[in-house]
């Protein structure tokens, strides 16, 4: 970790422990690129410290959030006015009744994955509550920026489940892309 972001989490593990994370638009060696307009706010559910210095962290996804402005602060990391009204469904417990078609799902996986040299567990994505499918596979799928910033964007979770089989049939049908982006 950089300082700045050690700062940041020593700021977070004082106080609520909660850590905005949001993409730049542009390239990140900018020193300071414009923001994606939506994040997502996480809470830290795992700390621990490495011999050199590094924080090794995991955090929990808690809700999404609009950037309503930059705040001008003196801290070395950038912080932002969060609106998390427009995604106050995501405190909610998913529907347990929403329509989720798994087999139309996972006919689109099966080609995505073999034309990237993907596997997965397939027992545990016949299973898995589709909230936790759809939305792991939304973070650790090899998605371009600004294809993962839709499916962090999409409204409900029915929203990000078609589009995310949309990408998965677009990429596998795209012959061009040998060697593919690298994990996000």
């Amino acid at each position: 970790f950089e300082p700045r972001y050690l700062n940041m989490v020593d700021d977070a593990m004082a106080g609520d422990r909660i850590i905005g994370l949001i993409q730049p638009l542009t390239s990140a060696l900018e020193p300071q690129p414009p923001l994606a307009r939506v994040g997502c706010a996480g809470r830290v559910t795992s700390f621990n410290e490495t011999s050199d210095g590094r924080y090794l962290i995991t955090l929990t996804g808690v809700c999404r959030f609009r950037v309503t402005t930059e705040l001008q602060v003196k801290t070395p990391y950038r912080q932002v006015r969060a609106d998390f009204v427009p995604f106050e469904a995501d405190l909610r417990a998913p529907d347990p009744g929403a329509e989720f078609n798994r087999a139309h799902f996972l006919d689109a996986l099966r080609p995505y994955l073999e034309h990237r040299g993907l596997n997965v567990d397939w027992d545990t994505a016949e299973i898995a509550p589709q909230e936790a499918l759809i939305n792991s596979l939304s973070m650790a799928l090899p998605f371009e920026p600004p294809e993962k910033q839709a499916l962090l964007e999409a409204s409900t979770l029915e929203d990000r489940a078609e589009a995310l089989t949309a990408l998965l049939r677009i990429d596998a049908a795209d012959d061009s892309d040998e060697d593919g982006p690298a994990m996000q």
